[in-house]
């Protein structure tokens, strides 16, 4: 039986939830993308990119407490992060968004105002 994403060290619930929607069913799953593919598919499917999210992710994986990162090592996950947040697209804001956006109209959520 697949071992649950929470099973790893920092990470809950909520972030078990965020690699469901992503595709991401289990912690073997999880470990075998590694840090840096797993939260591209987390930024897709939707979730916020946050550089604490990403470190504490980066820092499970290792088996070390989510703090444990600083000075230069810190430095270099934000620069990775930073690289990583660039290159990955993100999921639309809504789905109407995504449908005006495959015919070719690039909007913004603040472009969709009620009436």
């Amino acid at each position: 039986m697949p071992e649950p994403v929470s099973s790893i060290r920092n990470l809950g619930p909520a972030f078990e939830e965020a690699c469901a929607r992503a595709g991401i069913h289990s912690a073997e799953e999880l470990r075998e993308l590694g840090a840096d593919a797993a939260y591209a598919r987390l930024i897709q499917a939707g979730t916020r990119p946050h550089f604490i999210g990403y470190y504490v992710l980066v820092m499970g994986l290792q088996g070390r407490p989510w703090n444990d990162c600083k000075g230069e090592e810190k430095k270099a996950l934000r620069a990775r992060f930073d690289a990583l947040k660039s290159s990955t697209n993100q999921a639309p804001a809504s789905r109407i968004i995504a449908d005006l956006d495959a015919i070719g109209v690039r909007v913004g959520p603040d472009d969709l105002k009620s009436v």
